[in-house]
């Protein structure tokens, strides 16, 4: 639940890390008998079969304890020479290529996102700044959830490179108008919240192109670690962009903040633009010819594999439908929905609270930013580790969230706000953690895809209302009672989420 399926602030998540828990079991039995097997056909073909009995006991019950709670990226196999192969950034050029292309281009966005905000209150907008951030951070996160269904469309029918190639060469000849307009003087507002709806719109079909791609840029063996370190890179492109928005903006103004996101965007083009993607046919020429597999044998293969394949004709069903069956995971939706109105409020209360009771600059704006950020990314690497039952675990650390998000409208002191946004972003990355990972085993396997895309959209829905709404509050109240009304909206959504009954097929806290 990044900002996808918890409480997490943000749209990236958000999610960062959370792959991580779920997907290192798995990636542990599988890296131990396939690491000699990858390389024995090309370094030492002779040794192989005396090197994989031996090594394959010794690395699976090592790595395992220490890969699981942490991203796959740092998981290094071995090869059969006892060498530890190169990470996957630097022995994939195709797959560094495109994996620097997400972090110039969320980078990018979220440098924008926040720059723009602290833009418009500190300097574009001196009556009615709260409405004037909330409305563009509405029109920024609104294309992800509102253009969900032309996404998915656009992913399935045109080639990965091309979608990837043209949204971040959109993006940059966006920003660069915006840059060059910026540089003949002040542009008007409604040029800015264009320019961000159309950077936020070209993101929503890069991020999870992105996404669908990784199996055509890596061999099946290295898929975990490639989504371990889109993951991961995501939650930390966003706090780099984050860092760089205000300080950008009180140094260079709109044009600087512009110009560097059309370059991080043009560049992210020109990478993807280089890198090779491979076809399915391709895929499945490569893996014989590796395997040295005759013809029988790759005919009776692709005969297992549509055996073993789901049968496309059931229509998929609606969320509706799947919910209807699972009443405990509907309940736990509506308590995270509910949550996100007031968690994903902050980031248009950061900079009101900056500007008003602070009195900062940019750089407040960036410590505030990265405490927040920084939270989130070691919640989600800790998440796993939080003791009792996912709801009660949710709830404590719901209740824990709204007094972090509270305490600033008490004391308006800079330490003390930068310690409870670090505390917040922590809650709220422990919580995406157990909750996916918990929606992860109670949903049928056949449901997942729909699921957690319906989800994404049901609780990015909130994102631009809480936007809007604090953001017109913020108008008429001080950015001290914002925070207090956060903090006290979050009280009635631990409470329900502590008052549900777990099912009987739930597993015990802790369990993984």
């Amino acid at each position: 639940m990044t900002a996808t399926a918890t409480p997490l602030p943000g749209t990236g998540t958000e999610t960062a890390p959370q792959a991580a828990p779920q997907t290192a079991p798995e990636a542990t039995p599988q890296t131990a008998p396939h690491a000699t097997p990858q390389t024995a056909p090309h370094a030492t073909p002779q040794t192989a079969p005396h090197a994989t009995p031996q090594t394959a006991p010794q690395t699976a019950p090592q790595t395992a304890p220490h890969a699981a709670p942490q991203a796959a990226p740092q998981t290094v196999p071995e090869t059969a020479s006892g060498r530890r192969r190169a990470p996957l950034v630097l022995r994939n050029r195709a797959f560094g290529a495109v994996w620097l292309g997400q972090i110039l281009t969320q980078a990018a966005v979220r440098m924008f996102q926040v720059g723009v905000s602290w833009w418009i209150v500190a300097y574009a907008v001196h009556d009615a700044r709260g409405l004037a951030s909330g409305l563009f951070m509405a029109a920024c996160t609104l294309p992800a959830v509102a253009l969900a269904p032309v996404v998915a469309g656009a992913v399935a029918r045109f080639a990965h490179r091309s979608v990837l190639r043209t949204s971040a060469a959109l993006a940059g000849v966006a920003s660069g108008a915006l840059a060059l307009w910026a540089y003949g003087g002040g542009p008007p507002l409604a040029t800015v919240y264009a320019a961000g709806l159309a950077l936020a719109t070209c993101q929503a079909f890069f991020d999870p192109c992105l996404t669908t791609s990784v199996p055509e840029l890596v061999d099946d063996a290295d898929i975990e670690t490639a989504t371990g370190f889109e993951l991961s890179t995501q939650s930390l492109a966003g706090l780099g962009g984050a860092l760089l928005g205000a300080l950008t903006v009180d140094r260079a103004g709109v044009a600087g903040l512009a110009a560097g996101c059309a370059a991080a965007y043009l560049g992210a083009a020109l990478l993807v633009a280089g890198a090779r993607f491979r076809t399915a046919a391709a895929d499945t020429g490569t893996a014989a010819a590796d395997t040295g597999t005759t013809g029988a044998d790759t005919g009776t293969a692709a005969a297992d594999a549509g055996a073993d394949a789901p049968d496309p004709s059931p229509r998929p069903r609606t969320l509706r439908g799947i919910l209807g069956e699972l009443p405990y995971v509907r309940r736990i939706l509506v308590c995270f929905t509910a949550a996100n109105l007031f968690t994903t409020a902050v980031f248009v209360v950061i900079p009101l609270y900056t500007r008003s009771v602070l009195a900062g600059g940019g750089t407040t704006v960036a410590l505030l930013e990265a405490s927040l950020g920084t939270g989130a990314l070691v919640g989600a690497f800790t998440g796993a580790r939080v003791p009792g039952r996912p709801t009660v675990a949710g709830a404590w650390c719901l209740g824990l969230m709204a007094l972090a998000l509270a305490l600033p409208g008490l004391f308006a002191q800079r330490p003390v706000a930068a310690g409870c946004l670090a505390v917040a972003g922590w809650c709220a990355g422990a919580v995406s953690v157990r909750f996916v990972a918990l929606f992860q085993r109670l949903v049928p396997p056949a449901d997942k895809p729909g699921f957690f895309a319906v989800m994404q959209a049901v609780l990015g829905a909130s994102l631009p209302v809480a936007s809007l709404a604090f953001g017109f509050a913020g108008d008429f109240l001080s950015p001290q009672t914002l925070c207090l009304v956060q903090g006290a909206g979050l009280v009635p959504a631990a409470c329900a989420l502590a008052l549900l009954k777990s099912p009987s097929a739930e597993p015990a806290g802790g369990e993984r």
